[in-house]
This record gives structure tokens, C-alpha cells and sequence, in this order.
């Protein structure tokens, strides 16, 4: 489909706009053609506003036409995770519990620099309700599915983002990530997907769960999450934990590759099972760091088990976020939340105060390890995408989602860069993510090591998600 602007990443399409060759209005066109074609099966986005996207995409087009975008992503399409402040529209955040008529005035921090540079705002993408799982299934908007088979979930809770993502329902999304839940769905959809560096990009509102929920970009190269990530990053004084920089070009140091770094490949972080075609393929992909000039060393950094840890700190930040609801409001709420922020209501402070304690320890073990590593590389998922509307994977016999993401959640806990990129299909044609993390701000280090595997093993997407033929790594 060669006339498919859609298949064009972010990168393309600028460098399109610039030369002349391809208008705004031509690529959003094309983005929400791609909606009406799969939304509907596929369950990525709650709100599409086709006629306010074509109005913005005009403006840009004409300021194009003058010589004068607004930023690098003028006139690009994106959708926006609802649980992001967006003017004009509901941010419902999957659930019944939020009143759509209301007064919808604000922008989160990182959507009001995508719009304030002309970007083109799609919709709102689905969410599993307060983003408090790893799949997408939600008591307000129902089950999104994996394009690469409708049957299995994309994961979550950025899963709606990434279904659009890979579905080609425009080329940039915005995620969040409390506990991988932009990689999780990078992973299993087979896209690119960066949680950056703590305070990276400014959060506002607070997340319930604090520090550990990070705004991030959802993309399918890397040179667009580099794009997108200058343009969302930088300080905001309603973020009292943002960092400084600003107006950094992700992209500056993109090409300069992997030789000479010191590259640790853990296989399981100390304690995680992993099926074996997942284990084969990372390894696979550490295999090829090192044929990139890198020296890579198998090394686990020792962190133990942030199991309890984690769920003490996120169960009591959910608990505190519904806890004035009442029972009629709570009977409409999704019984996997209630049951998960009801942990949270029996922590003790004692129990709470250790957990921050042992979350910053774990921070210390990792800035420790990166004195002598530049990076780590892990699976990002022990598994290939599950069944969609399950929480677990059949026979599994675990509890929850946490039991099956053992690799994504220890670095919300220590706040550092982590990927997730492609890196093959298993024998059954699903995706399999490498994790690559970062010291803390490291974030242009990960995007650069990012690249350097995608230009080595560039990963073909579907153009349709009902089939994966002639997909895969290249």
C-alpha cells in the first residue's frame, strides 16, 4: 500500500511536509481512514474528534505552506492516553466513576506541548479504569485487543496507545507507565514504547501513585520517540520533581551507536521465569550489541524481590484515590481495582515507610551498577501477550498482573530510562520486546542504544492487524 500515508512514521512525514511532497491534511486524512477501518474491532480509542483533527491539521498545513511550523511535530498526528488533561475533551480515565459534564479547561503538561507545536490531537486512547493494570479491560469501554490476533490483549495499561500505534491510527501516542505500562504494551504489540528518567516529563495532575508514574512517548521507530520525547520533555512548575533541561534534541547523538559501552544482558533479573522463545530472542538481540562493538557481559544487579515493595507503594496511592467513594459508586467499578486498592487500605504506615526505604535502596544498587555498566539489557516481558479479558495467563496460578511483569516494575521503583523495542516474532508470529535501561538520566544513551539494534534489525509491522505476514525482525 504504497499510497498509505499512514504507514509513514513521524520523522517521514516532516521531512514530507517540508519538501512539499505531502500535507498535513493528507496524513490526517489517511490516520483517521485507518481508525474507521479498525477501531471498532480493535478497541483503541474512547473519543476520536475527526473534525477538530482536520481543522488543526488545515492551520498546520498553511503554516507549512508560509515556512513557518510551530515545532518539529507540527501537523503530526497523535492520540492522548485518557488519563491526560485534554482541553476540550473527557478525560474519563476508563471509568464510569468521572462525570463527563463538567468543565474540561486543562491540558496535561506534555499535551499541551504537543498541540502548543502544531501537532495534530486525534482522540483519546483506552485505558483499564485509574491505568491499575497490565491489561486493557475496562468496565467503561470494554476489551481492546492485539492487532497482531484479536484473541489475545495488547497488555496495558497503555494498551489503547499502542493498539493505535501498531494499527497505524497515526504514528505517535502518549502513554504512562506506573509499572510498564508503556513497555508491557510495547512489548506484546511490537512497537517502540520509552518510560523516560524520572521528572523527565512534567506529570500534573499528580498521579495517586506519586513517582512512580512517568509520561512517555509510543512510537514505532525510535528516531520518532527521540522527536517527540524533545518536544514533551522539560521542567513545569506544577511538577515539583521535573527536571531542568529543556528544549534538548533527542536525535543529536541518535546515530552514534553502541561501540565501546559496557553492556550487562540479564536473562531474569534474579528470579524470573521466562519462555524459552522470549529468552532465545533477547538473547539473540544482546548477541547482536555485541557484534555492534559493545562488550556485553551477563550480569544481574542484584536487586532481590520488589514484589511487596511495589504493591505496597502502589495499592495505598489507588486506595487513597478511591477512597471516598461510596458503595453505590463503587458497585460500578471494575471488582479487580477494589480488590487491588483494598490491599493498599490494610498497609500499615510502618509497612509503607520500609517500602520507601527498600525502593531506595534499590535505587542505590542500580546507581552503583551503572558505574560500571551503561546499560541493561533484559526481556521486557517473560511472555508473549495473553488472552484478552484475562488478568492472568491461563494455568498460570498467579495472582495478578505484577506476577507476570517482573522486569518492567523495578524501575519505576528506581525512576531510571527503560525501553522496549521489538526484537522478533516467536514461531507463532508475536512480537517479543527488548528492554533496554538507563542510568538515571540517561535517556539520549537508551534512544542511542534504541537505535543502533533497529538499524541492525529493523522490525517490519503488519500493514493490516489481521495478519502478521512478512512481518517481523529484517
Amino acid at each position: 500500500m504504497p499510497d498509505d500515508f499512514a504507514l509513514l512514521p513521524a520523522h517521514a512525514l516532516v521531512a514530507r511536509y517540508r519538501d512539499g511532497s505531502l500535507s498535513p491534511v493528507q496524513a490526517t486524512a489517511a490516520a483517521l481512514d485507518r481508525i474507521v477501518l479498525g477501531n471498532e474491532a480493535l478497541n483503541a480509542l474512547c473519543l476520536v474528534d475527526g473534525k477538530a483533527a482536520l481543522a488543526a491539521a488545515e492551520r498546520s498545513q498553511k503554516r507549512w505552506r508560509r515556512k513557518r511550523p510551530l515545532g518539529p511535530l507540527d501537523g503530526v498526528p497523535v492520540s492522548v492516553k485518557d488519563i491526560l488533561l485534554t482541553k476540550g475533551w473527557p478525560t474519563l480515565k476508563g471509568s464510569r466513576t468521572v462525570d463527563p459534564n463538567q468543565t474540561w479547561d486543562d491540558d496535561a503538561p506534555a499535551v499541551a506541548r504537543l498541540r502548543d507545536g502544531g501537532a495534530v490531537l486525534l482522540g483519546k486512547t483506552t485505558l483499564p479504569e485509574y491505568a491499575w493494570t497490565a491489561v486493557t479491560d475496562s468496565p467503561l469501554t470494554g476489551i481492546t485487543r492485539n492487532p497482531w490476533d484479536p484473541n489475545l490483549t495488547p497488555g496495558g495499561s497503555s494498551g489503547g496507545s499502542a493498539v493505535a500505534v501498531a494499527s497505524f491510527m497515526g504514528p505517535l501516542a502518549l502513554g504512562t507507565d506506573g509499572g510498564g505500562s508503556i513497555r508491557i504494551p510495547a512489548s506484546f504489540t511490537g512497537i517502540f514504547g520509552l518510560k523516560p528518567t524520572l521528572g523527565r516529563v512534567p506529570v500534573w495532575p499528580r498521579s495517586p501513585i506519586g513517582t512512580l508514574s512517568h509520561v512517555g512517548p509510543m512510537t514505532r521507530t525510535v528516531e520518532d520517540a527521540a522527536l517527540m520525547l524533545g518536544v514533551v520533555a522539560g521542567p513545569d512548575p506544577r511538577d515539583w520533581h521535573a527536571l531542568p533541561d529543556r528544549d534538548v534534541d533527542y536525535r543529536r547523538d541518535l546515530e552514534a551507536g553502541v561501540d565501546g559501552l559496557r553492556i550487562a544482558y540479564s536473562a531474569t533479573l534474579g528470579t524470573a521465569e521466562v519462555e524459552p522463545e522470549v529468552a532465545e530472542l533477547t538473547a539473540r538481540a544482546a548477541e547482536v550489541m555485541q557484534e555492534l562493538g559493545a562488550t556485553v557481559e551477563a550480569a544481574d544487579p542484584e536487586l532481590g524481590r520488589l514484589r511487596e515493595t511495589f504493591l505496597d507503594l502502589m495499592t495505598t496511592g489507588l486506595a487513597g484515590a478511591i477512597e471516598g467513594f461510596s458503595d453505590p459508586v463503587r458497585e460500578q467499578m471494575d471488582p479487580g481495582l477494589l480488590k487491588f486498592a483494598g490491599r493498599g487500605g490494610r498497609v500499615s504506615l510502618k509497612d509503607y515507610l520500609r517500602a520507601l526505604e527498600a525502593r531506595a535502596a534499590a535505587g542505590v544498587v542500580m546507581n552503583l551498577f551503572h558505574e560500571t555498566y551503561d546499560l541493561l539489557l533484559t526481556p521486557t516481558m517473560p511472555i508473549v501477550a495473553l488472552a484478552a479479558g484475562r488478568a492472568v495467563p491461563a494455568g498460570s496460578g498467579f495472582e495478578g498482573w505484577i506476577d507476570w511483569t517482573p522486569f518492567t516494575y523495578p524501575f519505576n521503583l528506581t525512576g531510571q530510562p527503560a525501553a522496549s523495542m521489538p526484537c522478533g516474532l516467536t514461531r507463532s508470529g508475536l512480537p517479543v520486546g527488548l528492554q533496554v535501561v538507563g542510568p538515571l538520566y540517561g535517556d539520549a544513551l537508551v534512544l542511542r542504544a534504541c537505535r543502533a539494534y533497529e538499524a541492525a534489525c529493523p522490525f517490519v509491522m503488519p500493514e493490516t492487524g489481521g495478519s502478521a505476514e512478512g512481518a517481523g525482525v529484517r
